[in-house]
């Protein structure tokens, strides 16, 4: 593969090429996104296939690696390479790791998640605190990247500007799927609603409801069914019309996630909104971790033991991430220089 150089940024700007590279899946696609808007670029989406045994042992085996990896939209890569690329996962933390290679060290790489190799395959690794890596180029999180702050929920008000007259206090409910840490199963649902049903006594407001990718359909469909007897709204695919999660985000006065995504929980974090999570039984893990140092830093609360929450200030880390690889990445230019 040949290693022609990419075009060199200018001298006090950002990149000049970004490429953001992932599996596909919606929650990694969005964390490498929100980390190059953050920089101020607009960059190329890669969806990547990548072939065993290579897809088998991602990130570990890079020899040969251009003959596995391939865009869904494109074929095989060439270059010129981008100046920045910024990964999210297993197959992207390969892609990744192979750019750096391909062109001789001219792409600066950021891996976004534990890569599960020695950090210094990449330029810089930003993980979560619960993933547990260190190493003189990491950069530490407590939730998951993402672009939701004060402005884009307010922007995002006038568009979901029909949940205004929805009754308050209007309680977001965003559900994920079955984990191994929480199956969203028949006491799970009833504890939920046994909850639910006394702040509705308590003081009647609305439900704003939506599933994702990840919700098995018999679940969506219980769960349509039993929120149907009080007001709000319910999204469980294209049926119900466009996903409004941002504007429930937006419009939320209080949220409840299911326990098992880390981004949608870090997004309802941003929001500086009480935010609950419903766990009815004991676990341990990287998760657990994630959920207990939210709760410890006062971004999240039990709702099975707490009604009246008043959260920390709003969970944004993205800008501040992005300036740190600003500066990495000026360094790393300097050196070169």
């Amino acid at each position: 593969m040949s290693t022609t150089p990419p075009p060199m940024p200018t001298r006090d700007g950002p990149p000049s090429s970004c490429w953001i590279a992932s599996d596909g899946a919606a929650g990694n696609e969005r964390q490498a996104l929100a980390l190059a808007t953050a920089l101020g670029l607009v960059p190329r989406i890669v969806r990547l296939d990548v072939a065993p045994p290579w897809s088998w042992l991602a990130p570990r085996l890079v020899a040969g690696a251009g003959l596995a990896l391939r865009d869904r939209d494109g074929g095989a890569f060439a270059p010129p390479w981008p100046g920045l690329a910024i990964g999210c996962g297993r197959a992207a933390a390969l892609f990744t790791r192979a750019l750096r290679r391909w062109s001789d060290g001219r792409c600066f790489t950021v891996q976004i998640l534990d890569p599960r190799v020695d950090t210094r395959a990449w330029d810089v690794v930003v993980a979560p605190r619960h993933d547990d890596v260190h190493g003189d180029n990491v950069v530490s999180t407590l939730g998951a990247l993402h672009g939701v702050d004060a402005a884009s929920l307010e922007a995002t008000r006038g568009r979901f500007a029909s949940f205004a007259a929805l009754p308050s206090p209007r309680t977001a409910v965003l559900v994920g799927g079955p984990h191994r840490v929480q199956p969203l199963d028949a006491a799970w649902q009833d504890a939920l609603f046994v909850r639910l049903a006394a702040w509705q006594e308590d003081q009647p407001g609305s439900f704003l409801v939506t599933t994702s990718r990840r919700t098995p359909p018999a679940l969506a469909a219980r769960l349509r069914e039993r929120f149907a007897a009080w007001p709000g709204t319910f999204w469980s695919g294209p049926d119900d019309g466009d996903n409004p999660y941002p504007g429930l985000l937006a419009w939320a006065d209080r949220l409840v996630v299911t326990p098992d995504s880390v981004n949608m929980l870090s997004e309802a974090c941003a929001t500086g909104k009480p935010v609950y999570t419903l766990r009815t039984q004991v676990a341990r893990g990287k998760l657990t971790r994630f959920h207990d140092a939210l709760v410890a830093e006062g971004h999240l609360a039990d709702l099975a033991a707490s009604q009246d929450f008043t959260p920390a200030p709003a969970l944004v880390e993205t800008a501040s991430v992005a300036a740190e690889v600003m500066r990495r990445w000026n360094a790393w230019r300097a050196a070169r220089a």
